[in-house]
């Protein structure tokens, strides 16, 4: 789907919702895949502040890249943009929620979410421990929108 074929009108008054999905295996070598296709929509749906949109890259990479090393099946990336705000959710079939773990300083990783934290507004997981969801505030009036 093309990022133009994503809008989807919510009926009359109301915001328009920009969105994509895209389900794939567990491979690293979809992070990055993940990430051009996240800056793409962005770009094609009026977000020019680069800035802004390397904070959703890096949100999409480091939340994909927690659902393959952690989580089991194929993953789903959803991004969706409403009304000022960048949802990010990432499903795998792995019933375990997401958590904040403390990284000792010799660690490698571990410190995906604590990034994830200080970027975005809010985030968490559904109660079943399948889906990590982030949320990014923007101001559409900064965004040619």
């Amino acid at each position: 789907m093309t990022p133009a074929a994503a809008l989807v009108p919510t009926g009359a008054g109301s915001a328009m919702i920009r969105s994509f999905e895209r389900c794939f295996l567990a491979d690293a070598s979809r992070i990055g895949e993940m990430r051009r296709t996240t800056a793409a929509h962005l770009r094609a749906w009026g977000v020019q502040d680069a800035v802004r949109i390397d904070d959703v890259v890096l949100v999409v990479s480091e939340l994909v890249a927690n659902g393959i090393q952690h989580g089991r099946g194929p993953i789903t990336l959803r991004v969706a943009h409403i009304d000022g705000r960048v949802r990010v959710e990432v499903t795998d079939a792995r019933p375990v929620p997401a958590a904040l773990r403390v990284a000792g300083d010799g660690d490698v990783s571990g410190r995906g979410l604590f990034i994830v934290e200080a970027l975005t507004h809010a985030w968490g997981t559904s109660n079943n421990g399948t889906v990590t969801w982030a949320l990014l505030d923007f101001d559409d009036a900064e965004e040619g929108a």
